[in-house]
């Protein structure tokens, strides 16, 4: 498969042998694509920022600036255009399945090797949704997650990264300084998140991120100052 030369994917991991792989893998089939990475959730933002005209980005679940599905609900919020593949070391179904209620538009396991990498990449470059064969997503949901989960994608792009670093433990004045904001403005966003939520405070919150995130939210000490 031969990618036209305005062809433009990301990888975003924080493990330099594995993007070396997934690099492998992606310009082994698009042999002609601009192939970006990032080994952090900020330095994903910041290419992105700098150009979001991208094709596809390949995006782990866990690596500094995110954990769980913090990361994947930014995007799509942010930038709903661009297809998202999640590529995990956590491959259950209930994983596979979130991801792709938040929006992936694949989910490849990390224990998967180059050959399957391959084949997922062409197909969802083709506009397919791929995800590891003989998955069974047919078991029902939970209701009450389904419900937290439709609350938080309400989340504007700007309220996912303050719940992210709400998540981390960081004060107001943290978070303003890190999104070069007001504390005022930080304030504004927590309250419309609490909202949003349906919960009544920062610990709340974090709980609520987490229990959709499957416990894979980094929890810390949500202060509110």
């Amino acid at each position: 498969m031969t990618a036209p030369a305005s062809t433009h994917l990301v990888i975003a991991d924080d493990h330099p042998l594995f993007r070396d792989a997934l690099r492998q893998a992606v310009a082994s089939v698009l042999t002609s694509a601009k192939i970006d990475e990032a080994g952090s959730f900020d330095q994903l933002a910041a290419l992105l920022e700098q150009d979001s005209d991208v094709d596809l980005i390949l995006l782990d679940l866990t690596m500094p600036g995110i954990s769980g599905f913090s990361g994947l609900i930014y995007l799509r919020a942010q930038y709903p255009a661009v297809p998202v593949v999640v590529v995990s070391a956590s491959d259950d179904v209930g994983t596979i399945r979130r991801s792709l209620d938040f929006g992936a538009s694949g989910f490849i396991p990390k224990r998967f090797g180059v050959e399957t990498l391959r084949d997922a990449i062409v197909k969802v470059m083709e506009g397919d949704v791929w995800i590891p064969p003989d998955t069974d997503l047919t078991a029902a949901a939970d209701p009450d997650m389904a419900r937290l989960r439709d609350r938080l994608v309400t989340l504007t792009p700007q309220q996912v990264r303050v719940l992210m670093m709400l998540s981390e433990g960081l004060l107001n004045k943290q978070i303003a300084y890190e999104l070069g904001v007001s504390e005022a403005t930080i304030k504004a966003h927590v309250s419309a998140i609490l909202q949003k939520l349906g919960v009544e405070s920062r610990t709340q919150a974090v709980i609520a991120a987490a229990k959709i995130a499957g416990g894979q939210f980094r929890q810390g000490t949500p202060s509110a100052s």
